[in-house]
């Protein structure tokens, strides 16, 4: 125990960065359980020391993949560290342990004056164990930086977010007083290469390596410790991953995916259903309203930019990476569905069609608050919208 609480004490002392994502803020931090997902490399643990350095009483971190917790419960080192009048607890990865559901739901029931903080990146693992949590915990999703984000991180830039009803009334204001304090459109190319998860600030080179190794990490441990799959399924799942990256955003056929991965329908549908909860993958639907797993998506896309240019090998077509930054960019505070005409239905209201600088209103002629997002614009003039401004939202 001793052990713990010396690391628990270098964690907070080395801690540097006051740069702070968009969720901490979103948090209601008076709540007695609190559980933060997201894909790994997204800040959680980051996000976690600036909370705790924050608190005024004794406060301990716990990293819940750490040896110890291999032969030793949590639930019986949190009784003896409450003994010494600990209160607040901040557990990091805590899908990496075998009894974390269970753990924290008798933790909870235990202590009154207690507050636990927990952080997983194993999305599919942390939503299959919440089900003994779902009236105790508060449970937020972090997604990757925001072109926003992305700005004050690396170029200490700091704008505030805007609504969508905002940028869609009042876009020709607000991207001129941006463009007056930075050239978007260069910063935004490397956004969509390298910027939408923290550590790309690290090392640049690896980047793209690092993405490679977290897909796979995903693919390997974090899907099969909750669905029974075999190494064929799993490599199966990897080649569908690259035949996608190569093809997205497209109408899935997927017959001829099956037939290419060399695997029946309902396990490609499967598949594409397990990569979009683990966020690999953005599935575009109908609805998203009692949608079963073995229904067709209209569209697939990767998650976010940076996943196209580290899986395909190669430069990324445009069109796929300006669909997937909006879709990655919306999809965190609205809901997105699929339209019979253009490219996006946002909350059932607001018709978007995705393009370049030329992009007209052809495909949209005619329908009631239809807007093009257009790329390589630094500004724009009624319907049509700078795309990098979408980045702005969160």
């Amino acid at each position: 125990m001793d052990r713990l609480i010396k690391l628990s004490e270098l964690k907070i002392k080395n801690l540097k960065n006051d740069f702070k994502r968009y969720l901490y803020d979103q948090i209601n931090w008076n709540s007695k359980l609190i559980i933060i997902t997201g894909a790994r490399g997204s800040g959680k643990t980051t996000l976690l020391l600036q909370k705790m350095k924050s608190k005024n009483q004794q406060a301990v971190y716990l990293s819940l993949d750490d040896f110890y917790f291999e032969s030793n419960r949590l639930l019986l080192l949190i009784d003896q560290l409450y003994g010494n009048g600990v209160r607040n607890f901040f557990l990091d990865e805590v899908h990496q342990y075998e009894h974390w559901s269970s753990d924290l739901k008798n933790i909870y029931d235990s202590y009154d004056d207690i507050q636990v903080v927990a952080t997983g990146s194993s999305v599919l693992k942390i939503n299959k164990g919440q089900a003994d949590l779902s009236r105790r915990a508060d449970l937020y999703m972090l997604k990757g930086l925001s072109f926003r984000e992305f700005l004050e991180l690396h170029q200490s830039i700091k704008i505030e977010t805007f609504s969508l009803e905002k940028i869609i009334k009042q876009h020709q204001e607000i991207s001129i007083a941006i463009n007056d304090v930075v050239d978007v459109l260069k910063y935004f190319k490397y956004y969509l290469s390298y910027g939408y998860y923290p550590f790309s600030m690290e090392n640049k080179q690896t980047y793209h390596m690092k993405l490679q190794q977290i897909t796979q990490l995903i693919i390997d441990v974090d899907i099969p410790a909750v669905e029974s799959i075999n190494y064929p399924t799993i490599r199966s799942m990897k080649k569908l991953l690259y035949i996608i990256s190569q093809l997205v955003p497209y109408i899935p056929n997927i017959q001829s995916l099956s037939e290419k991965v060399g695997t029946s329908r309902n396990s490609i549908l499967k598949a594409l259903d397990l990569m979009d909860h683990a966020q690999i993958l953005n599935l575009l639907k109908i609805s998203n309203l009692g949608v079963s797993q073995l229904q067709k998506p209209e569209k697939i896309y990767l998650e976010n930019p940076n996943l196209a240019f580290a899986l395909s090998g190669s430069n990324p077509n445009l069109g796929n990476l300006r669909e997937t930054f909006f879709m990655n960019q919306l999809s965190v505070k609205h809901l997105i569905t699929a339209p019979k005409f253009g490219d996006f239905l946002v909350d059932h209201q607001y018709l978007f069609e995705i393009g370049g600088a030329n992009k007209t209103n052809k495909q949209i002629a005619g329908i009631p608050s239809s807007y093009i997002a257009a790329d390589e614009i630094k500004h724009g003039e009624n319907n049509k919208i700078p795309l990098w401004l979408f980045g702005f939202l969160y």
